[in-house]
Formats: C-alpha cells, sequence, structure tokens
C-alpha cells in the first residue's frame, strides 16, 4: 500500500498528494508520469509527476477533478493508501541526457496551463538546480485557478502570469504573452516546453514555429494504461505513429498531429459521462460509492 503523507487543495476542483513511494522516488525523472491505482483491481490511472524527494522516499501528484476516477481520488485523504502505484514509465525530458556544455547555453521558456503547470514545475526545478537560466509562463482561465505560483518562483529566473479574463498579469493567451515576450521585450529562448491543454499546446507550437522557436509539447493528457497495450494514446508524429505512453510523453511540437489527437480525446467523452451518471445515480439512492464499488 502506498500512503498518502500530505493534501492539499489547490484550488476546490485540484488536489496535490504527496505519497510514500520510496522507490519510485529514487528512480523518477522530469517528464516521466506513473500509474495510479486506488484499490485492488481499480482502474489504472496514469498522472504526471509533479515532483518527488529521493530523500523522503516521496512523489507527488496533481489531479484535477473532471470525472469518476479522478474525483475518487481528490476524495482520499492524508492517512488513507493507494492499493498500487507503479512507475517511473514513460521517457525522462531530453534535457536530462544533453551534454552539460550545451545546456550551459540554452534559454527555457515553459508554458505551463492550468493543471499543466504542475509537471512543468519538476523540469524547471531540475533545470534550476543546473544553473540553466528558465523563464515560466503560467496561463488559466482567472487567477484564482493559477497553482505553483511560489513554488515556481523559487525555481525560475522570471515568472509570467496569464489570465484569460485579465483578472492577473498578462490579459489574454500564452500564445499573445509568448508573442510579445520575443517581439516586444527582445528575449531570446533556444527552447520552448508546453504543457496543459491540448488545444493551447497545439496553438502554442504554431506560434513557437512562426517564432522560429524549437517547442517540446507532452501528450500526457492521452494516455490510458501507461503501457502501449491499449493503443488509445496513439498519434501521429513526423508522419509516423508513436505511443505517447511508451515513446513519449513528450515530442517535437512541430511534428504532432493535434487534431487528430483531440479527435482521440474525444473518444472516451461518451463513455466518461455514462460512468458519471451512474455514480451520481447511486449517490442519490444513498449507496456508499467507494473506488467505484457500491456498499
Amino acid at each position: 500500500m502506498f500512503e498518502i503523507v500530505s493534501k492539499e487543495m489547490l484550488s476546490p476542483a485540484i488536489c496535490r498528494m504527496k505519497i510514500h513511494a520510496p522507490r519510485l522516488a529514487s528512480s523518477a525523472q522530469p517528464g516521466q508520469f506513473l500509474i495510479v491505482i486506488p484499490e485492488d483491481h481499480g482502474e489504472r490511472i496514469p498522472l504526471t509527476i509533479s515532483d518527488y524527494d529521493r530523500e523522503e522516499g516521496t512523489v507527488t501528484i496533481v489531479t484535477q477533478r473532471i470525472g469518476v476516477s479522478t474525483g475518487e481520488i481528490c476524495s482520499l485523504n492524508e492517512g488513507d493508501s493507494f492499493s498500487d502505484v507503479a512507475g517511473p514509465l514513460g521517457q525522462p525530458s531530453e534535457f536530462v541526457d544533453m551534454d552539460r556544455k550545451e545546456l550551459a547555453e540554452a534559454r527555457y521558456i515553459f508554458i505551463g496551463g492550468g493543471v499543466g503547470t504542475a509537471p512543468v514545475y519538476p523540469q524547471v526545478k531540475y533545470l534550476h538546480s543546473l544553473g540553466v537560466p528558465v523563464d515560466v509562463i503560467i496561463g488559466a482561465k482567472t487567477s484564482e485557478l493559477i497553482i505553483y505560483r511560489e513554488q515556481m518562483k523559487a525555481v525560475c529566473d522570471n515568472l509570467y502570469i496569464c489570465t484569460d479574463d485579465g483578472s492577473e498579469g498578462f490579459h489574454g493567451m500564452v500564445t499573445g504573452l509568448l508573442e510579445k515576450l520575443v517581439i516586444e521585450d527582445g528575449k531570446k529562448y533556444t527552447q520552448a516546453v508546453a504543457i496543459g491543454p491540448m488545444i493551447m499546446m497545439k496553438f502554442a507550437s504554431l506560434t513557437a514555429k512562426k517564432l522560429g522557436l524549437p517547442i517540446i509539447v507532452s501528450l500526457n493528457t492521452l494516455m490510458v494504461d501507461g503501457t502501449g497495450m491499449c493503443g488509445a494514446c496513439r498519434v501521429t508524429v513526423g508522419g509516423k505513429t508513436r505511443f505517447a505512453c511508451v515513446e513519449g510523453p513528450e515530442f517535437d511540437g512541430y511534428e504532432v498531429d493535434f487534431d487528430e489527437a483531440m479527435r482521440r480525446q474525444g473518444m472516451y467523452r461518451t463513455q466518461e459521462h455514462e460512468a458519471e451518471v451512474e455514480y451520481e445515480h447511486e449517490c442519490r439512492l444513498g449507496k456508499t460509492v467507494i473506488n467505484g464499488r457500491t456498499e
């Protein structure tokens, strides 16, 4: 069993949990993910690693309540345990294996959209530990949904906040802020990384290409079983079929067929809606719902 040693609600629908998993923490790298199984024979839920502490033997996950399974995770509390936590899975971020001299000449700009800001953090933290200059854009619909603000400030050179409604920072989309930084402010970057909603990563990639800025995106939202067996994370990258969970989750944003990826995401909306309706029905009947079981 994997105990939840701490839990914090970052917003009414987003929770951060620190899990005791020493073996996983000892080998985790930025960019990788894990599989959470709430109970025996329960659903496998892939979540990107949001932090890890080798000395404590803990890994951190951030979950947004968007359906039944994620709602069940968020309902757990400190002291509760997951049946299993498997990982680390997927390929680490490419800079993990880069030559230190090459990294010394790099200048990164990270773009985190919504809950995608959480997996940006360990990457920025890793680069910061090596003295690599890093700027970060955090985007959200409104200031109340900005997460990891203070943590990111501690590990980046410059933090830029962007909100759709203008309640904090730049008023507009992250793409508009990226253009402003490069074109108007004269910022020089050698690499961009975007993690967040698929539509955001699509337009961030288009904007980066227009600016002549290489960009990496994380397709973690496509994953289901996390092993390549189910095929749910198939995506076309550079004209070839790739599997996000075993060959990614990070790919060259220029080469990803985002329209195909978004169509694939939509394939599961009917099943998700049916599960949510059944969950709500059981609750109305006065039954206790525990990890998909009714008692």
